[in-house]
């Protein structure tokens, strides 16, 4: 398999340096949540993925299952999710969020959106158009398996 070309690099440089500042800024806005980075991130994958198993949720945190279980006993504590019993296994459960966790979340993502759609606004509308078109393609690229 061949290398992408240095323009391809340059590119998925540039990228990777703007998401990694982008998010820098929008985190600010999370400590208006009340609860740390790591749970207010296992909460988003439960409100916006769907319930998950703690091994599910710690795969897709990337986090070992000791330490997800730690987090999801603090959702517990503050009443943002709650474990449901596996009908069919009852050594696993299903962690959902609770209303509160729904609501928190909810809140927490429309601070992220309207931090970001001031910084928008100054664009001119052009400006926009062409990153609405990026994110399509972004999007498009996303959503296929890597490689293809």
């Amino acid at each position: 398999m061949s290398s992408p070309p240095d323009d391809v690099h340059a590119t998925a440089r540039r990228l990777h340096a703007a998401a990694i500042r982008l998010l820098r800024v929008l985190r600010r806005q999370d400590t208006a949540s009340g609860i740390g980075p790591a749970r207010l991130s296992a909460l988003s994958v439960l409100v916006f993925r769907g319930p998950s198993t703690l091994g599910e949720l710690a795969q897709a945190e990337q986090v070992r299952p000791p330490t997800m279980s730690r987090v999801v006993a603090g959702l517990e504590e503050a009443g943002l999710v709650r474990r449901q019993p596996d009908p069919e296994d009852a050594r696993s459960a299903h962690i959902h969020p609770t209303a509160a966790g729904r609501r928190l979340m909810e809140k927490a993502r429309d601070r992220r959106v309207d931090e970001l759609a001031a910084w928008l606004a100054v664009l001119p509308a052009a400006e926009r158009a062409d990153l609405d078109r990026a994110l399509d393609t972004l999007e498009r690229v996303l959503a296929r398996p890597r490689g293809v």
